[in-house]
């Protein structure tokens, strides 16, 4: 995306998913001392990092920009872009509203590692993409063909009005 943008980070996690990441980080700090006594779990050690390095660099964005040319989803390791074509709008929306709208949902992806990231499917709408660090702030980019997309980034109402317009 080579045009000025409007950038906006992904939120800061809430308490809940902070707790879950911290708690997610502190398994592989108690392998490495079950794998001092026994060797054998340094293979799962490795592999533990080798997981939390990709959800860093692959899964979890660091935000998102919206521009003329469509929305960017800012990864460390890559870029995605959602042509302005491919977006019908975005709205702001509460856990609440998400259930009355879509059902409930099972996450096909990450999850609490840093947030939720990958594929919700929900009961009235099927697969939702989602990238998200909190359970409020949430927005709703709604997409003429494909999934809906489901993220939480750091200003949801300039965000929203930065998409709209």
């Amino acid at each position: 995306m080579s045009e000025p943008a409007s950038r906006f980070p992904l939120a800061p996690m809430c308490p809940l998913i902070r707790w879950l990441t911290v708690g997610l980080l502190m398994l592989p700090l108690g392998l490495v001392v079950a794998a001092l006594r026994e060797p054998v779990l340094w293979t799962l050690v490795v592999m533990m990092a080798f997981l939390y390095a990709a959800v860093w660099l692959f899964w979890r964005p660091w935000g998102f920009e919206v521009a003329a040319a469509g929305l960017g989803i800012r990864f460390p390791s890559w870029t995605r872009v959602l042509p302005r074509a491919a977006i019908q709008g975005a709205r702001q929306m509460s856990r609440q509203e998400f259930r009355q709208e879509f059902g409930w949902a099972l996450r096909v992806g990450v999850g609490g590692l840093w947030g939720g990231f990958g594929w919700l499917w929900t009961r009235k709408r099927g697969f939702v993409e989602f990238y998200i660090s909190r359970l409020d702030g949430l927005v709703v980019v709604d997409r003429p063909f494909g999934k809906a997309l489901l993220i939480t980034p750091s200003d949801p109402e300039a965000f929203v009005r930065a998409v709209v317009a």
